[in-house]
């Protein structure tokens, strides 16, 4: 795909807004909007939100706008759309998994059904990107009312794979392949902040990997 010259759409959470990163031109999209000549990236990143519709309504209301509501927002002439998240509704929300049949917003399945249909439905011929969580240093079960639920981070990294494939929506897969895993001493060092957000280092490796995968799409 040549990339110059495009405006492309980025949704997703306070990882796409840029939380961690010491300017907003280390932020990776505003990497890949220089060093490739985009037209413009747009960012429709907002941080806490989420995939799926929450029950009970968040500390901050702006995290309760879900990926869908944002996604009405971006602009039909956009030449392509990346989507970066999940990793809050592991972290932080309370909807249900749900099952692979679910068409609403009120599961997490239900709500990469229905965020995929919209997006392959309104930017049908034009390139649709997901790219699934990062790890996290808490991915092996949150903590819930002082209890470990048994859903993982994988879990939901899982569910967008299986949903994207549904949709043939190609799926730049971070969490198997970024290389950067805050688990290990070095990697949360070099490209964390806080074990979640990533650094100048970890945004600038996000870029690398989604810029060559955009040029080679």
């Amino acid at each position: 795909m040549e990339i110059r010259g495009k405006r492309i759409a980025f949704l997703g959470d306070s990882i796409t807004e840029g939380v961690g990163a010491s300017a907003p031109e280390k932020v990776f999209h505003q990497i890949i909007r220089e060093k490739y000549g985009l037209k413009e990236a747009l960012n429709f990143g907002v941080g806490g939100t989420r995939i799926a519709r929450q029950y009970a309504a968040s500390e901050d209301e702006k995290w309760d706008e879900t990926f869908l509501a944002r996604a009405r927002k971006i602009p039909k002439d956009a030449d392509a759309v990346v989507v970066f998240g999940g990793t809050n509704d592991y972290g932080h929300g309370d909807a249900p998994i749900g099952r692979a049949e679910d068409r609403t917003e009120e599961t997490f399945y239900g709500a990469c059904h229905a965020l995929m249909e919209y997006l392959s439905d309104t930017f049908a011929g034009k390139p649709v990107i997901f790219m699934t969580p990062l790890h996290r240093a808490d991915e092996d079960g949150k903590i819930v009312n002082g209890i470990k639920t048994e859903r993982t981070l994988k879990d939901y990294v899982d569910i967008i794979r299986d949903t994207a494939e549904y949709y043939a929506i190609p799926v730049l897969d971070l969490f198997a392949e970024s290389g950067m895993q805050p688990n290990v001493k070095k990697h949360a060092e070099l490209f964390f902040v806080d074990g979640l957000h990533p650094s100048d280092a970890g945004y600038a490796r996000i870029a690398e990997k989604l810029g060559k995968y955009l040029e080679n799409f």
